[in-house]
């Protein structure tokens, strides 16, 4: 399908329908962003009916079950889409991992701070772990903002390392900027 003819609602369902675990090419912004908005309009609906019917807090006291089948079935081609929205600015997909690697990391810190105070660690176990705790989330907000700002940069214009350039090619034979 031409891009330039490209409604938001294909822009939006491209990740799923086309390209679902699709980690090679490059992903254009409307690509990104028309799926992200599609999300959270999609998640906003599923968190509303599953208040109607009593069942949002069902899974681990957080989560609905509507909630948790549409995330493990958007995960895959939510990573692909980043990830070929990073090809698209000329960096590596391992970008996304910035910001999940220092939540991992916190995760673990609040078990062992939490388990050190149970084994009577005392007020300076419970100091030091929140705060190697808070370090790892501004290293993960830090994370965040910077894939961010991957995510809104103009493509790279032509062809780069991971592929063609998703915006084609103009009447003159020359590659047509990054929007």
């Amino acid at each position: 399908m031409d891009q330039n003819s490209m409604t938001p609602v294909d822009w939006a369902k491209r990740p799923i329908m086309e390209k679902y675990a699709d980690f090679s090419g490059r992903a254009p912004r409307p690509e990104l962003w028309w799926y992200v908005l599609a999300l959270v309009v999609a998640f906003i609906v599923v968190g509303i009916i599953e208040s109607i019917l009593g069942v949002h807090r069902m899974i681990v006291g957080l989560y609905g079950p509507l909630s948790t089948l549409l995330w493990l079935a958007t995960i895959v081609p939510s990573i692909a889409v980043a990830v070929r929205r990073l090809h698209d600015v000329n960096r590596t997909g391992w970008w996304v991992l910035l910001p999940l690697v220092p939540e991992c990391l916190m995760m673990v810190m609040a078990l062992m701070t939490a388990g050190a105070v149970a084994a009577g660690g005392g007020f300076a176990a419970a100091v030091g772990g929140l705060a190697i705790t808070g370090l790892l989330g501004l290293i993960t907000l830090v994370g965040a903002i910077v894939l961010i700002v991957f995510y809104v940069m103009p493509g790279t214009p032509g062809d780069n390392r991971f592929g063609p350039n998703p915006y084609g090619i103009g009447p003159d034979g020359t590659a047509v900027p990054a929007e």
